[in-house]
């Protein structure tokens, strides 16, 4: 990005709804060039996918596993904005299973984790933001050229030039079509379709229950990936605690299978993969709806939506081929785009 402002008479009131990563990269650049943002987020905090449970002893990365940095920008970007002390590199082990049943490695890439958990980067970006959590906005009217939003307790908030949405596309959807925006719902049809749903599991195991690799892509029905949580740098729980994903199909077949019945089907397929006989001594489920999008390639995706008429833009790793990198340009394309 350049350092050029908003060549605008007065300062921009900018609204963003949603506090993920898109997010918060959304709300930073633009605030750099120069507008006033204020964020808005259904959840108790910011973060998203970067989500991390505090479980006994430490915590467990339930959402996204690592994430890479490919593009120069984006590692001055978190250097500037998340301290280089926010995260670090996670040198794993990582294996993925072929049809045939037979294990290869990951290909050599520099990957890395927050540290001590993945919120340390969303709370990096996101301090001296000003969020309002807990508000999950429903509608959005226009009048004279500005925005107001509406909350489900139907409090307004505004008057806001632009508003930039960072929700996954089906609730982006909603919102629009809520808001007489119908023209711009029917845009994300397909995008809703392609992001896939996840139950993820942490499990602590007392002694290790497996030593090969630190994370895993299995040839499995019920697991797509598995990691030992514990083996991420600034992690320092006694014993092991290990993340579980399911695949997309297993996860959309049990959307509504209660988190008992989750743990115990993925633990038992964890125990078949590891070949360990050991039982976890503590458990925890998380559903997400909306984990990721299909496929990791960016090409033919536009990076980001910006409907300058209506004041009202798009971003998301689901606009720029998904990953945690992926949100911070699709953020840094939008931007580019309002000013």
């Amino acid at each position: 990005m350049n350092n050029r402002k908003f060549q605008y008479p007065d300062v921009r009131q900018v609204a963003v709804v949603g506090s993920g990563v898109a997010g918060l990269c959304t709300a930073r650049l633009l605030m750099e060039q120069g507008a006033s943002v204020t964020l808005f987020e259904k959840s108790r905090g910011p973060g998203g996918r970067l989500a991390a449970k505090r479980v006994t002893g430490g915590s467990a990365d339930m959402g996204a596993q690592y994430f890479t940095i490919r593009s120069p920008a984006f590692q001055d970007f978190l250097a500037r904005f998340a301290g280089e002390g926010s995260f670090a590199r996670w040198d794993a082990r990582l294996g993925f299973q072929a049809p045939d049943g037979h294990w290869q490695t990951f290909p050599h890439e520099p990957r890395y984790v927050g540290v001590p958990r993945m919120t340390a980067i969303s709370r990096a970006l996101s301090d001296g933001l000003d969020i309002r959590a807990q508000t999950r906005i429903t509608t959005m009217a226009r009048n004279d050229r500005c925005w107001t939003l509406t909350d489900t307790d139907g409090q307004d908030f505004g008057p806001f030039d632009e508003v930039v949405i960072t929700a996954p596309p089906a609730q982006t959807r909603d919102l629009l079509a809520d808001s007489n925006l119908a023209a711009l719902a029917e845009h994300l049809r397909g995008p809703v379709s392609a992001i896939l749903p996840c139950w993820a599991v942490a499990a602590y195991f007392n002694e290790p229950p497996y030593s090969e690799f630190d994370g895993m892509r299995p040839n499995d029905e019920i697991l797509y990936w598995v990691a030992n949580n514990t083996s991420k740098p600034g992690r320092s729980e006694q014993g092991q605690w290990w993340v579980l994903h399911a695949t997309p199909d297993w996860s959309a077949a049990n959307e509504n299978t209660p988190p008992d019945a989750v743990v115990d089907a993925m633990v038992a397929a964890f125990r078949a993969l590891t070949g360990t006989a050991s039982e976890p001594l503590e458990t925890l489920a998380h559903r997400w709806l909306y984990a990721r999008s299909v496929g990791s390639d960016a090409s033919g995706k536009p990076g980001c939506l910006w409907y300058p008429e209506e004041g009202v833009g798009l971003a998301g790793d689901w606009l720029s081929g998904g990953r945690v990198e992926g949100a911070y340009l699709s953020a840094e394309a939008l931007v580019r785009e309002m000013i």
